[in-house]
């Protein structure tokens, strides 16, 4: 037997559990279920709201059109995120990493593995998670269905007024998740106003008053300040995570910090001359920021100190590693020559350059470019002396005699 859609005005199903929770199998299977027959019934809605707009004003279309193309981005995004949770759940065989995977396709942004942003008008690019995404794609629908004078599910003003009062409650819930301030001030006095006007709205039609007419607007409103609360709380949801991100660079870059300059250090101690490069001080930028465009210049300043680090870190590294090369060019020689037989004036020059290389070697710090000379002439002349001598008695052979010339005539 087919199955049927769920109501038009049925929320999105409830996503289980949270990010970093695994997803049980059957939870993953009644969510998955709810979920499929969510996104094909909003479908069906934004296809009904589509065909409407058809029949609106040129100027009634241009002024709808723009939301019903953020409504179908999202449910692209939302059908998307659907299709990848299907095929992770695969048909119920889910072990430890599946179930650490679906909670995080379920809880993680939409954005993270797509090339396209999801985007508002009014906010531009926004990184939301999959519930939030489906709380806003039934806040633009019923706006759609309101603008474009479709009832959700049924003409009735009653259920109309259900579906209003439903979303006038999500709304509340969302107002204290808002930071204490202007914009929680300014939600609030929203929401009041909303109430009035639910308030008169329900007078009227226990009246029996027409409220065709004054329903819709609010539907309008109190769907466009739903879906601004979840905007705003998914930007601070997304503007914390990278205050947490930065700190932890900030960490990062200290402890990196502290461990070059003990590696700068050991490169004085070791060599001289030494490289000489400023090491950052990360610290001495300060606390991170809260504010947005404050932290994205904070994070520049730690990209900056990041690069610096780097170069001191190659740079004292490679001071280490060249005394680390002469010494072993020296051991390396100095092994060939202790095993090839040296004439007697050979050896007494081997021992020579030995004795001297020993004593630059021992010296601290090392004064590299001596010991990398003194390196290069003990491997030259080791080499020279231990090279294949021409065996003795042999001669070279001798130019062919000038022939006699004729006298001339």
């Amino acid at each position: 037997m087919p199955q049927s859609h769920p109501d038009p005005g049925t929320a999105a199903p409830t996503a289980p559990g949270r990010l970093g929770v695994p997803v049980q199998a059957a939870e993953a299977q009644t969510y998955l279920f709810a979920l499929r027959e969510w996104v094909a019934q909003r479908r069906a809605d934004l296809g009904e709201v589509d065909r409407a707009v058809l029949k609106l004003s040129q100027a009634e279309q241009v002024a709808i059109t723009n939301d019903l193309t953020v409504a179908l981005t999202f449910w692209k995004a939302v059908s998307d995120r659907l299709t990848l949770l299907e095929t992770t759940f695969d048909g119920g065989r889910v072990g430890p990493v599946e179930a650490e995977r679906l909670s995080t396709l379920i809880h993680g942004r939409l954005d993270s593995n797509t090339t396209e942003h999801l985007a508002l008008p009014s906010s531009g690019s926004l990184a939301v998670s999959l519930p939030e995404a489906c709380r806003l794609l039934d806040s633009l629908t019923r706006t759609l269905q309101a603008r474009a004078s479709l009832a959700p599910g049924a003409a009735e003003a009653t259920q109309r007024i259900t579906l209003v009062r439903a979303g006038i409650e999500r709304t509340r819930d969302q107002i204290p998740l808002v930071p204490a301030g202007a914009q929680r001030d300014d939600a609030t006095e929203k929401l009041a106003r909303l109430d009035r006007r639910m308030e008169d709205l329900v007078e009227r039609a226990r009246r029996g008053a027409d409220v065709g007419g004054i329903i819709g607007p609010l539907e309008i409103d109190v769907a466009v300040l739903e879906r601004d609360l979840i905007v705003a709380a998914a930007e601070r949801a997304s503007a914390a995570r990278s205050r947490v991100r930065t700190q932890q660079q900030v960490e990062e870059l200290d402890a990196r910090a502290a461990a070059i300059r003990a590696l700068e250090r050991a490169c004085v101690e070791a060599i001289t001359p030494a490289p000489h490069l400023a090491i950052p001080n990360v610290r001495a930028l300060g606390p991170v920021p809260q504010a947005a465009a404050e932290l994205t210049a904070y994070r520049d300043k730690l990209e900056r100190v990041s690069r610096a680090l780097d170069l001191a870190h190659e740079t004292y590294a490679a001071g280490l590693a060249e005394r680390d090369e002469v010494v072993g060019l020296v051991g390396a020689v100095g092994a060939m020559a202790a095993s090839a037989t040296l004439a007697p004036e050979a050896a007494e020059d081997v021992a020579e350059l030995r004795r001297r290389l020993d004593e630059t070697l021992a010296a601290r710090p090392l004064p590299i470019a001596r010991a990398r000379a003194l390196a290069a002439a003990f491997s030259a002349y080791v080499d020279t002396a231990t090279r294949p001598q021409p065996r003795a008695g042999r001669t070279a052979p001798r130019p062919p005699a000038p022939r006699p010339q004729r006298p001339r005539p």
